[in-house]
C-alpha cells in the first residue's frame, strides 16, 4: 500500500467519481478515498441523468473524457429529449437509469483505469503545512495518513449530516449510511464560512402494488439518441415507460393537517432547501391555490419492483407519508420499501474558490459538488471533472484549465458559483446562460473536445471523430447552398408540410429556412438529399447541428458576436490583492464586495452582485482604459 500520491479525492459520488478519473487519465497517481465502495456515483435520489441544462452538462463532460456519459448510456432503460416543441437552445437529454447498474458501471470503469488507486475509510482530517497555507494529505477513521500535493473534496451530503423523518432524527450522509465529521470543523476553525443545506427525498414505491391502468403512461423517445459521442454506446432498442399521477386536494388536506409535524416548519430543519425541487409539503404549503400537482413515477431498473415517485419528496412522519400516498389515484393499495426523508448537511461559501475551484486560503485543496452549494448529480460531476483537471495539472505545473461563460454550462456554473456564491442550493437552468445558442448539446464536442485533447485528457480517437464531424457538417451544409429543386422534386413535400409551393427553382439551404421543414425528412423525401446522405453516411448528431447551423444562422452570428465582445473584459486582468480601498470612486459597497470575491478580471468583476457599471467604469479608468 502506497502513502504518498500526486492527487487524493475524498468521496466518490458523482463529483468524486469524474474528479478521480479526470486526475488519473491526464497521468496523476490518484487515491479515491469512499466509506462504501460498492456506493461509486450512488443515484442517492432519482435514478435519471440530464433534463434541462443538465443534459447538456453531461454532453460537455462526454465531450472532454469524463465517463458520466458513457456510464449513462450503457445503463440506460429510457431516453427522452426534452423541449424538442421549443427552440435547439433548450433541447435537452435526459435518460432514466437502472440503478443498480449505474453504481456498478461506474466501479467497473473506475478500476479499470490506470493511475487510479481506492482505499476504503472515512477522512476525518486533513494535513497542512506548518503555515496553513498548503495541503499535504488526510487522515482517515482507521489513523492511517495519506499524503499528497492535491486533495479534491467532494463529501455530498456527508458532512455532519443528519436526517430528518418526521420528529425522528439520525446522523447520516445517506438513508443507513453514517455522517462524516471532522473536515468541516478544521476547516471552519481556519476561517473557512461553513453553512448548512438540506435536500430531500421520496418514497421508494412496491410497482406491485400499483394499479397502473389510473397512471398516464410516459414512454421513451420512438427514435431515442443517447448522451456519449463515443461510438463505444450504442441507443437503446427497448425501454422502459415512467408514469405520471396527479395529488389532489384530499392529499393535500392529509398534508397540510400535518404540518405541524414537519420538520420543515416547526424550526427542527435549520438548512435551506432547494426552491426549483421542493418537497410535497413546500409545495402545497406555497402553491395553496393549486388543486393537484403533477408526479412521476420511475422505474429503478430493468429487475426490480422499485419505483421513485419524482414530485413526492418529504420529511414527514412515516405514518403521514403514507396515509397521504394512499389517497392518489393508482395508490389505494399501495405499499413502499422506505419512507422519504430530508437531510441536512455542511457545504461550504463557494466565493471561497478561484474558477479552477481550488480554495483562495489553501493551495492544492479543491471543493467540488454539493460542498459547493450546488444540487443535482449532473452538476456535481461537472465539478468533479474540472476540480480533478485542474488538481493534476497543478501537481504536474502545467498551468490551468478554465472554461468561459461562453464556452460550456460548465463554465457559467463554476462563473456563477464564485463571483455571485450561493443562498440556496444551486441547480443549472438554460436561463442562466446568456449563450444558451452556443451551447447546445448537439455541439459540445465540437466545442470542448480539442481543448480537453490538448491537455490530454480526450482520446485521440474522440479527436479524430470530431474533425469527421466538423468535415461533415461543412460538406452538408455546403452541398445544401450549392443545390436547388424544382418544384415538382419538393411541392408535394411542402403540401404535405403546409407550407407555400415553390414556382421555380430554389435553393435547399433556403427551403430548410422554413420552420415546418426538416433536413431529416428532405433525406428522406427528396432522391437527389437522401443519395447524398447515403453517400456519406450522416449521423443523427450531425443531421441536427446541420438543421441549426442553417436555421439559426443569423442569431448565432450575433450571439457570437456579444460573447467577443465581453470576452474583451474578460481579457483585462485584476491582480486579486489589488487594495480596493484606495479607489475612492468605487462605492463602499462596490468595495466590500470586490474585496471578497478578488475577481481576477473586469469581466469576473461586472457579474458581481452589487457592482454597478459605474464601479466597471472606474476599474476600466484604473486599468487606463
Amino acid at each position: 500500500m502506497k502513502d504518498i500520491y500526486d492527487v487524493i479525492v475524498v468521496g466518490a459520488g458523482h463529483a468524486g467519481s469524474e474528479a478521480a478519473a479526470a486526475a488519473a487519465n491526464l497521468g496523476s497517481q490518484t487515491l479515491l478515498i469512499t466509506m462504501d465502495m460498492t456506493k461509486m456515483a450512488q443515484m442517492s435520489c432519482n435514478p435519471a441523468m440530464g433534463g434541462i441544462a443538465k443534459g447538456q452538462i453531461v454532453r460537455e463532460i462526454d465531450a472532454m473524457g469524463g465517463y458520466s456519459g458513457i456510464v449513462t448510456d450503457k445503463t440506460a432503460i429510457q431516453f427522452r429529449m426534452l423541449n424538442k416543441s421549443k427552440g435547439p437552445a433548450l433541447w435537452s437529454p435526459r435518460a432514466q437509469s437502472d440503478r443498480a447498474l449505474f453504481t456498478s458501471e461506474w466501479r467497473s470503469m473506475l478500476e479499470k483505469t490506470p493511475n487510479l488507486f481506492f482505499w476504503q475509510d472515512s477522512v476525518v482530517a486533513l494535513i497542512f503545512s506548518d503555515d496553513k497555507k498548503s495541503i499535504k494529505g488526510v487522515i482517515t477513521s482507521l489513523g492511517v495518513q495519506f499524503m499528497a500535493k492535491s486533495v479534491v473534496l467532494t463529501n455530498g451530503t456527508f458532512m455532519r449530516g443528519l436526517i430528518h423523518i418526521g420528529d425522528k432524527q439520525q446522523s447520516g450522509g445517506r438513508i443507513g449510511e453514517k455522517a462524516s465529521y471532522g473536515i468541516s470543523e478544521q476547516l471552519a476553525d481556519l476561517g473557512f464560512t461553513v453553512g448548512r443545506m438540506k435536500t430531500g427525498t421520496p418514497a421508494r414505491i412496491d410497482g406491485r402494488s400499483v394499479d397502473f391502468s389510473q397512471l398516464v403512461e410516459q414512454p421513451g423517445d420512438d427514435a431515442p439518441s443517447k448522451f456519449s459521442y463515443s461510438a463505444q454506446t450504442k441507443p437503446l432498442t427497448k425501454q422502459l415507460s415512467c408514469f405520471m399521477a396527479y395529488t389532489n386536494p384530499v392529499v393535500h388536506d392529509t398534508l397540510r393537517n400535518a404540518f405541524q409535524f414537519s420538520p420543515l416548519f416547526n424550526g427542527s430543519i435549520q438548512g435551506v432547501g432547494p426552491r426549483y425541487c421542493p418537497s410535497i409539503e413546500d409545495k402545497v404549503n406555497t402553491f395553496a391555490d393549486k388543486t393537484k400537482h403533477l408526479l412521476f413515477l420511475e422505474p429503478e431498473g430493468w429487475d426490480t419492483v422499485e419505483y421513485y415517485l419524482n414530485g413526492f419528496s418529504s420529511s414527514l412522519p412515516l405514518e403521514v407519508q403514507y396515509d397521504a400516498l394512499l389517497k392518489i389515484p393508482g395508490f389505494q393499495n399501495v405499499s413502499i420499501f422506505r419512507p422519504g426523508y430530508a437531510i441536512e448537511y455542511d457545504y461550504f461559501d463557494p466565493t471561497q474558490l478561484i474558477a479552477t475551484l481550488e480554495t483562495k486560503a489553501v493551495k492544492g485543496l479543491f471543493f467540488a459538488g454539493q460542498i459547493n452549494g450546488t444540487t443535482g448529480y449532473e452538476e456535481a460531476a461537472g465539478q468533479g471533472l474540472m476540480a480533478g483537471i485542474n488538481a493534476a495539472l497543478s501537481v504536474q505545473n502545467r498551468g490551468t484549465f478554465i472554461l468561459q461563460r461562453n464556452e460550456a454550462y460548465i463554465g457559467v456554473l463554476i462563473d456563477d458559483l464564485i463571483t455571485k456564491g450561493v443562498n440556496e442550493p444551486y441547480r443549472m437552468f438554460t436561463s442562466r446562460s446568456e449563450y444558451r445558442l452556443l451551447l447546445r448539446q448537439d455541439n459540445a464536442d465540437i466545442r470542448l473536445t480539442e481543448k480537453s485533447y490538448n491537455i490530454g485528457l480526450a482520446r485521440s480517437e474522440r479527436l479524430d471523430a470530431l474533425k469527421q464531424k466538423v468535415n461533415d457538417i461543412a460538406k452538408v451544409i455546403y452541398f445544401l447552398s450549392g443545390t436547388s429543386v424544382a418544384p415538382e422534386q419538393i411541392n408535394a413535400l411542402l403540401a404535405e408540410k403546409d407550407t407555400p409551393a415553390i414556382e421555380q427553382k430554389t435553393r435547399l439551404d433556403k427551403i430548410l429556412l422554413r420552420p415546418q421543414i426538416h433536413l431529416s425528412e428532405l433525406i428522406e423525401k427528396i432522391s437527389i438529399v437522401g443519395e447524398f446522405a447515403q453517400s456519406m453516411v450522416l449521423m443523427h448528431d450531425t443531421i441536427e447541428s446541420v438543421e441549426v447551423e442553417i436555421k439559426y444562422k443569423g442569431y448565432l452570428e450575433r450571439e457570437q458576436i456579444i460573447a467577443d465582445k465581453i470576452k474583451r473584459l474578460e481579457d483585462l486582468t485584476l491582480n486579486p490583492d489589488f487594495d480596493y480601498d484606495t479607489l475612492h470612486n468605487l462605492t463602499i459597497e462596490a468595495r466590500q464586495k470586490l474585496k471578497k470575491i478578488r475577481p481576477v478580471n473586469i469581466g469576473q468583476a461586472s457579474r458581481i452582485s452589487g457592482i454597478s457599471p459605474s464601479d466597471v467604469n472606474v476599474l476600466l479608468v484604473h486599468l487606463g482604459r
